[in-house]
């Protein structure tokens, strides 16, 4: 009889439901020795597998091993739904195992790839990809036209934060109580990392996310009720006081395959067609589920596994100790303080934080972008090589010189400054270029810029920002300053 083989982040139901037959999990610990990942992340994981080898009883047999492949080999016949890496999938076929097609996302790989093909060398554009999605799945739209007459409300969901306000004001996320299986993953991680068997990073605090099906379901419905009214308008906005602003949280259950995306952004409709929430916010997570998440899917496969060496930028530098090890203490920039401050404690800051604080510093500091895509792979608690690779390579690194962005995805500390409160209470001025009260965002900008000017030259989306670095005046003394800064921590 055939065993179906279940990876960590294929726990709900979809991955098991059709299978009759006897099924299989294994905890390898090589897995945690090889690298050093955030402990709350490991934390979760470990969590949510032993959480559902407890749900499905005798059906499953739950191994711990150091390997998977000393616990596979012992099976004689064994399928596995497509994992979700390059190597994962390496594994399964060197053990010959029967791959089933992938489940958890919207969109198949097969009609992506015909999508793709269709385009005929034109760009793929997420757009594109995300309208064709909706279409087909009829979300958002009647009669193949979109509700609330656009595609895309991105205009009403840039404000910044509120003048004046320390939080938005909104419910908190719903928070799952751990249990007795969450006490031993505690015991167990402390044992391996008193005995040196393991390392991690950053802190493993009460879990925040949901490990279980009936728990995402519950967090799923918390956030359509009384958080996803209050989404859009400042998603990309940060408050210190509030690090959940309105996000929902549930890429991470996502990523675990506790929830399948179309029924989530289902949820989310419902929530509009009721009235009780906006087209504005309801479209913008839309977009986020089935649309961003999906094409960053697609793009690990589709543009192979050599896409996670592009580096058409020729950032070689290593990423520094302070940054890597989160190390809130050794920067007096607050936004890059805050940041890491936040990542050590939960594993997680939204996307915006993620992309223009965080990324945004190593692609101005030429941080070699594959140690850049294999720390946020380790230091978030929904970090998976198929997300890290195409969001850090391809869009956050511009590391394939524009094949996914058209531009890369930094800026100066103005921007940090009119998106979030960081900046009142920095010793450093984002309105300042050289000198000690320097913002190293507002100088690593130019610095950026002026490295790679002749790169840019002929795009005509960063023209504008290139005829900028002729008017400035004090360019030269930049340009010194921060190559003598280098990766010290500001």
């Amino acid at each position: 009889m055939t065993t179906r083989w279940l990876f960590g982040d294929q726990l709900g139901p979809s991955f098991a439901e059709d299978h009759h037959g006897p099924l299989l999990m294994v905890e390898a610990r090589s897995v945690l020795r090889r690298r050093r990942f955030h402990r709350a992340k490991a934390h979760l994981v470990l969590s949510a597998m032993r959480h559902r080898a407890e749900e499905l009883g005798d059906r499953l047999t739950y191994v711990r091993a150091e390997t998977y492949a000393e616990v596979v080999r012992e099976h004689a016949d064994v399928e596995v739904v497509h994992p979700t890496s390059y190597a994962a999938l390496g594994l399964v076929e060197r053990l010959g195992c029967t791959v089933l097609p992938a489940r958890g996302y919207a969109t198949a790989r097969e009609d992506f790839e015909r999508w793709a093909e269709g385009r005929r060398g034109k760009r793929l554009l997420m757009e594109d990809f995300y309208r064709r999605a909706r279409v087909a799945h009829g979300v958002l739209v009647e009669d193949g036209e979109p509700v609330g007459g656009q595609w895309n409300f991105d205009h009403d969901n840039r404000q910044p934060p509120p003048r004046g306000a320390e939080t938005l004001g909104v419910a908190e996320p719903w928070w799952p109580s751990e249990d007795d299986i969450d006490a031993q993953v505690r015991k167990d991680l402390d044992r391996w990392e008193r005995d040196g068997e393991v390392a991690f990073i950053g802190r493993d605090s009460p879990r925040l996310f949901a490990a279980t099906r009936s728990e995402a379901l519950s967090a799923l419905e918390h956030f359509a009720e009384h958080r996803l009214p209050e989404f859009g308008a400042h998603e990309d906005a940060i408050l210190e006081g509030d690090p959940w602003m309105a996000h929902s949280l549930l890429s991470v259950t996502l990523n675990l395959g506790l929830l399948d995306p179309l029924e989530v952004v289902e949820r989310a409709e419902a929530a509009y067609r009721s009235g009780a929430a906006p087209i504005a916010s309801v479209e913008g997570f839309v977009r986020q589920v089935i649309g961003w998440r999906d094409y960053v899917w697609h793009t690990y496969w589709h543009q192979g596994d050599d896409y996670r060496h592009a580096n058409l930028l020729g950032a070689h530098e290593d990423m520094p100790r302070w940054f890597a090890e989160l190390d809130a203490d050794a920067t007096d920039a607050r936004c890059l303080s805050h940041t890491l401050g936040q990542l050590s404690e939960r594993g997680w800051v939204h996307h915006i934080p993620r992309l223009m604080v965080l990324g945004s510093y190593a692609l101005q500091r030429g941080w070699s972008p594959q140690q850049v895509s294999d720390w946020f792979h380790r230091s978030f608690v929904d970090g998976y090589d198929w997300v890290m690779v195409a969001n850090i390579i391809g869009m956050s690194q511009h590391a394939d010189g524009g094949a996914m962005m058209t531009k890369p995805y930094t800026s100066g500390g103005a921007y940090i400054n009119t998106m979030s409160d960081h900046c009142g209470s920095c010793r450093f001025d984002p309105k300042v270029r050289v000198g000690e009260d320097a913002c190293p965002f507002s100088a690593g900008y130019w610095w950026f810029l002026d490295r790679h000017r002749e790169t840019f030259a002929a795009n005509h989306r960063m023209r504008r920002a290139l005829n900028g670095l002729d008017r400035l005046k004090d360019l030269p003394e930049l340009v010194a300053q921060e190559d003598a800064r280098g990766s010290r921590a500001p």
